[in-house]
C-alpha cells in the first residue's frame, strides 16, 4: 500500500512518514500542492494524506484536480479548521475522509486502515460469505435468499466485515469506516450495531467476537 503525504509542515510530514513506514506502508512525501500533482502522475498512489492549507496549490485544488482526472486514489484531507462546514466542504471536494489538526496518531492510523480496505476492494461489487450476500452497487443485502432490512450503519458494518474476508475488524476501524460524525464515534455504538445486525442476520450466528481483537464473519453454508 503506497501513501503520499502532502504536508508543508516538514517536521509533521517526516514524523508521519517514519511512523507509517514502521507500519509497513510505502511512503512518499512532498511539501506543496504542485509537487503533489506531479508525484501522483509519476507513481501509483493508493492513499494521499493531503493538507488543505498548502503553498503553490491549495489542497482544495489538488483534490478537485485529481477527482476531475478520475484518479482512483483515496484522499484523507487534513486541516487546522475543524468546523462542521469545513468538514462538509472537504468531503464535497471529493475527499474520502477528513481529519482536523491536531489529531491523535492512532486515529489517523485507524482512518488510514479503513481507506486501505476501501482502496484494495474498490473493484469488488458483490461481497459474500457462506449464505450472506451483499451488493455494494445496489446497496442490498440478503441471507440465504432472504432480503435484510438494514440501516445504513448496519449495512456499513456488514460491508466492512465482508471486505475483511474472514479477518478481524477492530471496533476503532469500524468507527472510522462507518461513522462519519466524530461525535458518534464510541465503541458502544459499534457494540449496539453488531447486536442488531446479528438479530437481523438470524441463526446460526455468523459474527464472531474476539475481545481486544475485533469482529469477523464466519462463513456458513
Amino acid at each position: 500500500m503506497r501513501v503520499l503525504i502532502v504536508e508543508d509542515e516538514v517536521d509533521l510530514a517526516d514524523s508521519l512518514a517514519d511512523g507509517l513506514r514502521g507500519e509497513g506502508y510505502l511512503v512518499d512525501v512532498v511539501h506543496d500542492g504542485a509537487a503533489a500533482l506531479v508525484k501522483a502522475g509519476q507513481v501509483d498512489v493508493d492513499i494521499m494524506i493531503l493538507d488543505r492549507d498548502l503553498p503553490e496549490l491549495r489542497g482544495d485544488v489538488v483534490c478537485r484536480t485529481l477527482r476531475d482526472q478520475q484518479h482512483p486514489m483515496r484522499i484523507l484531507m487534513l486541516t487546522a479548521a475543524g468546523t462542521l462546514d469545513d468538514r462538509v466542504a472537504g468531503l464535497d471536494l471529493g475527499a474520502d475522509d477528513y481529519l482536523a489538526k491536531p489529531f491523535a496518531y492512532v486515529e489517523l492510523l485507524a482512518r488510514l486502515r479503513a481507506l486501505a480496505r476501501r482502496a484494495t476492494e474498490s473493484n469488488q461489487i458483490v461481497l459474500s460469505s457462506g449464505d450472506v450476500r451483499l451488493d455494494t452497487l445496489r446497496r442490498v443485502a440478503e441471507r440465504d435468499g432472504r432480503p435484510l432490512a438494514l440501516t445504513p450503519k448496519e449495512f456499513g458494518v456488514l460491508e466492512s466485515l465482508l471486505y475483511a474476508d474472514g479477518g478481524h475488524v477492530h471496533p476503532d476501524d469500524l468507527l472510522a469506516d462507518v461513522w462519519e460524525n466524530p461525535a458518534d464515534r464510541n465503541r458502544s455504538v459499534v457494540k449496539l450495531t453488531i447486536h442488531t445486525l446479528r438479530r437481523k442476520l438470524g441463526d446460526p450466528d455468523v459474527i464472531r467476537t474476539s475481545p481486544g481483537v475485533g469482529y469477523r464473519i464466519e462463513a456458513r453454508a
